[in-house]
């Protein structure tokens, strides 16, 4: 690769990518140019060979329908670290292997009542089992709901209650957190509890199903519901800035666009490549690309139940020899404060792709990545909301580090100005997309208002600002609300101020998003104290502790400030605004609103 200076990376050179001949791989898409001009979705569908009998089911054409011989090759390695060992142990399903898991697994609900249309979450660490009832559930044609297990009682009851789940599927570990709530959630009529060490089985309740003595007496095969391609399949909940997250509702026609950019922009070649997302399948990237984009192609995946260690995560790609990795800017970030002698211990180079995901990447990211690894990390850029890749950087096309790269092939983006008109070249406006790609959100769940309002003269408005180059090259500029990108997880400040002001001491609680190296933006609160409650080290660590256990990990304020009252607004609502001009001494705009 060479390098030339270009102004709109301030100082940092575009990355050019050598001449095809020159590649030991040549990529996927050879010329983005020439692919955007021929580029068709129904060329994807064709490739898929879509529709079948079941119609675009997403489980039966990521597991079921591969030729005799793909269906024998390894889909999932799961890999665990033996905690008196410290050694790896992994167990290996073929595609085969998951045919029958699955379709074992939707017998069991089919058993359990489970009907086309009902919504069955998981709530699971990252074991297989997640996997395959994910995928069960999608063969008897359910809308699927998975939890991130991080998640506290709070998150879990706002998801359970608004979706009305019928089925959970959890551990012993995790249970719980979900029996705490039990009798807030009238509509979950069945638990399944999946106990790989066997220590509940005895205990279960009489709602509760025991996983494994289910599976055990369920048929291996299956004649997986027809779903056309409209038909809702994944639910994800997103943050916003007010009011409990939002439903985003995908269809079994995501599918097309999810395996396009899996075969484009991760550049997976399924007979030679090891692949792994790093991604929780509690997030879309873990659907999207930890499962139905690769799995469409055919491609082995290996999934690490462990958290984030720099020695474990190198020594996982050494062992596994991956090709294709991706990741979070995060990860990144913390990989580089490792140290560069760290990677110099292990062997790996078996990787030839690599791509981040989650929130911008910074140039200095993208450049370590050329300098330890000998390949630089291709950013890409998307929302719950559009279910795949939107704008990327590509094998083929070269890099601008910092820009968030050129739309997919089939996509169109825009920059827009407070009219919903687009702007000129170089401008900064609304980041807009025409919503024309199969993965783009159906609907937020039961909020409808809401999802149209997202729709703007013939466009899908994304929330994030942005400006374009005059090489149609995008660049972030950052989100238009308040929504609070901490280590690629949005965090909308409502969820975090309704679980602060629940504490015995908080009286009222405003959060905003502060700038960090590693996490890109940490929560701040701010918070007055009600009478009868002084402000302590301990107080303080209590109150973040509290929110913690209600939220998530990732959700609750690394610091807490606390003030004699909350700069609010003559109506009475707390300007956050303000509050982070303060913070960042950025300047305060109009106060004319403030209340005296």
């Amino acid at each position: 690769m060479t390098h030339v200076t270009s102004s709109e990376t301030h100082s940092f050179e575009t990355i050019v990518k050598p001449p095809l001949e020159k590649w030991a791989i040549p990529p996927n898409m050879a010329n983005y140019d020439a692919m955007c001009d021929d580029f068709s979705w129904k060329q994807i569908e064709n490739q898929l060979k879509l529709p079948r009998t079941n119609g675009v089911n997403q489980a039966s054409v990521c597991i079921d329908g591969h030729p005799p011989e793909v269906m024998k090759r390894n889909a999932l390695i799961w890999i665990r670290k033996d905690s008196t060992t410290g050694q790896f142990k992994d167990e290996t399903y073929t595609f085969e292997d998951l045919k029958r898991e699955t379709n074992r697994f939707a017998n069991v609900l089919v058993q359990a009542g489970i009907e086309k249309g009902d919504r069955v979450f998981t709530f699971l660490e990252r074991i297989p089992e997640n996997y395959i009832s994910i995928f069960g559930a999608l063969k008897t044609g359910a809308v699927v709901g998975p939890l991130f297990s991080a998640f506290g009682p709070e998150a879990i009851k706002d998801r359970l209650q608004d979706s009305q789940a019928r089925l959970v599927v959890t551990s012993p570990a995790l249970k719980p957190r979900l029996d705490s709530i039990r009798g807030d959630l009238p509509h979950l009529e069945k638990v399944i509890v999946v106990d790989r060490d066997n220590t509940q089985t005895d205990s279960l309740q009489a709602h509760e199903l025991d996983y494994a003595a289910a599976m055990a007496e369920a048929s291996d095969t299956f004649e997986v519901v027809h779903t056309d391609p409209d038909d809702y399949s994944i639910m994800h909940y997103t943050s916003g800035t007010t009011g409990k997250p939002k439903g985003v509702v995908l269809c079994h026609g995501a599918l097309v666009s999810q395996s396009a950019t899996a075969q484009y922009v991760l550049d997976l070649k399924p007979d030679r490549d090891i692949y792994w997302c790093s991604a929780d399948p509690g997030w879309v990237t873990g659907t999207s690309y930890g499962m139905f984009g690769p799995w469409s192609l055919g491609a082995t995946q290996i999934v690490y139940e462990g958290g984030f260690k720099a020695e474990d995560w190198y020594r996982l790609m050494q062992d596994y020899k991956v090709t294709v990795w991706y990741t979070a800017p995060t990860a990144i970030r913390m990989l580089m404060k490792s140290g560069e002698a760290l990677v110099e211990q292990y062997d790996l180079s078996s990787l030839r792709h690599l791509c981040s995901v989650g929130e911008p990447l910074n140039p200095e990211a993208i450049i370590w990545g050329q300098d330890v690894f000998g390949k630089i990390f291709h950013d890409t850029w998307w929302q719950t909301e559009t279910g795949c890749m939107h704008i990327c950087n590509y094998p083929c096309l070269d890099v601008k580090p910092g820009s968030m790269g050129k739309p997919v092939p089939g996509i169109t983006a825009g920059i827009l100005d407070e009219d919903w008109n687009p702007v000129p070249v170089g401008e900064e406006g609304h980041l807009a997309l025409r919503p024309n790609a199969p993965s783009v959100l159906k609907t937020y769940w039961h909020r409808d208002e809401v999802y149209q309002s997202k729709f703007k003269n013939g466009w899908y408005i994304t929330g994030d600002r942005a400006k374009v180059d005059d090489e149609g090259y995008f660049w972030f500029i950052g989100r238009d609300d308040d929504v609070i990108n901490t280590a690629g997880h949005l965090v909308g400040p409502f969820e975090v101020e309704s679980a602060l002001i629940e504490h015995p001491a908080v009286a009222e609680a405003a959060v905003i998003g502060k700038p960090d190296k590693e996490r890109m933006e940490i929560i701040k609160a701010f918070v007055s104290l009600k009478t009868g409650f002084t402000e302590s080290d301990e107080l303080i660590q209590e109150i973040r502790t509290f929110v913690r256990h209600r939220l998530a990990a990732h959700a609750y304020p690394r610091e807490i400030a606390v003030l004699p009252d909350l700069p609010k607004t003559r109506s009475g609502k707390i300007m956050r605004r303000l509050l982070k001009a303060r913070e960042l001494g950025l300047p305060e705009g109009d106060t004319s609103t403030l209340e005296e």
